[in-house]
């Protein structure tokens, strides 16, 4: 990275978000709300939240380049529903309201998310923030190491992801105590966001999708 420049990589966790800000290869750690976390200074914000909804049945090419980019892993790329469902205040009314919009049924894992990708959408439509791009932290791993990885939720997985980072940021250790509700998965995949917001800083990230959504956001995942 540019010298003095720091990245954001910012991932959800219960009760909100949790924020990795690296800069001069050090980490610091932050929670709070989508909007706290943008008060930061950093010149990229990398979340990993779906930003550009579908207006209908069409899937959006980033989530379809994503799960190939995965292959047997894609599973962890969940197809982003319309743009309507984000009235839903339950599971079953958002695969009504989905599929009034000729898509599919929406998961019990995707309807759990959507306070979320509300949160974010409502504020960069509010005000625009050209320094926040989409990213899926396995995505970005599986492009800085090759290779598939265990599961993040098992202590496997944390020690490989930790590794793999660490190829990165020699010195990155997971944080004691865990910023606010965090998880240890969460912050891992704070930091792999964080590494794509860097790659987007150079000028050497790929773009997954290149389109916008009804409203002209950009529907592109930065790895």
């Amino acid at each position: 990275m540019p010298s003095g420049a720091a990245v954001l990589g910012v991932d959800g966790c219960p009760g909100g978000w949790v924020g990795a800000l690296v800069s001069g290869g050090s980490v610091t750690w932050h929670t709070g709300s989508f909007e706290q976390l943008l008060a930061l200074p950093a010149h990229v914000v990398a979340v990993d939240i779906p930003i550009g909804l579908p207006a209908g049945p069409s899937r959006r090419a980033a989530d379809l380049e994503a799960r190939a980019a995965l292959g047997a892993q894609r599973s962890s790329v969940f197809f982003v529903p319309p743009r309507v469902v984000l009235d839903a205040t339950s599971q079953p009314e958002a695969t009504l309201l989905s599929r009034a919009a000729g898509s599919v049924g929406v998961s019990i894992q995707t309807f759990h998310i959507l306070d979320k990708v509300a949160e974010v959408d409502d504020l960069l439509r509010r005000r625009p923030d050209p320094r926040v791009v989409e990213v899926h932290p396995e995505v970005s791993l599986r492009r800085l190491g090759g290779r598939p990885l265990p599961p993040k939720r098992k202590l496997a997985g944390r020690t490989a992801r930790l590794a793999l980072l660490q190829t990165w940021l020699p010195t990155l250790a997971l944080p004691s105590p865990l910023p606010g509700r965090a998880r240890p998965d969460d912050c891992l995949d704070a930091v792999a966001c964080a590494w794509s917001a860097a790659r987007w800083l150079r000028g050497e990230a790929d773009t997954l999708g290149d389109e916008t959504d009804e409203t002209g956001v950009p529907m592109r995942i930065i790895v």
